[in-house]
């Protein structure tokens, strides 16, 4: 499968950019990368005979991959210019939503299969900087002292009764 993959990446690519990087990705798919207009594009094996998945996307600054913004499963078996065609409108729409979300309105997100996604929510606006907090009130303004109270008290003095009663039945009763 991998094979299929590369040759009609290859040939695809030819088609598309003349300036063009040929690769293969983790997952076993080609990537096909075209610096000088910031798009990249993916054939993934589907699981299916001679289907793949054929997804787009930007290239970000610095040369990284965004995520993909379009997907779709197509039959290798088509024409190269079959392909070649889905792949324009596939970056068309790359292209509208990097456009989009420039601009500041709501971004397109991924569409599968040809459908358009669900809408982002536009950026928040930044919050303003809190309000310092109020100095805690002191100890002696609400009745409480950050003391041990009475109650822990009676609990260390039964603990350590417990304690001195079993070190008595162990060491100080008689034929120690």
């Amino acid at each position: 499968m991998y094979a299929q993959l590369r040759e009609t990446a290859a040939e695809l690519a030819g088609v598309l950019w003349r300036e063009h990087t040929v690769y293969r990705e983790r997952g076993g798919g080609v990537v096909i990368r075209g610096e000088h207009v910031r798009r990249w594009i993916s054939l993934a094996p589907t699981g299916g005979k001679d289907q793949a998945l054929l997804r787009a996307g930007r290239i970000l600054d610095g040369g990284t991959t965004a995520p993909a913004r379009t997907e779709v499963v197509v039959d290798l078996t088509a024409p190269v210019a079959e392909l070649a065609t889905v792949c324009r409108r596939m970056l068309a729409e790359v292209a509208a939503a990097a456009d989009a979300g420039r601009g500041g309105d709501v971004d397109a997100g991924p569409s599968r299969a040809g459908r358009p996604g669900k809408g982002r929510k536009a950026r928040k606006e930044p919050k303003a900087p809190k309000a310092p907090k109020a100095p805690r009130a002191s100890a002696a303004g609400t009745g409480r002292s950050r003391h041990t109270s009475a109650g822990s008290w009676v609990v260390l003095v039964l603990v350590g009764i417990a304690v001195a009663a079993w070190a008595y039945t162990l060491f100080g009763g008689p034929g120690y």
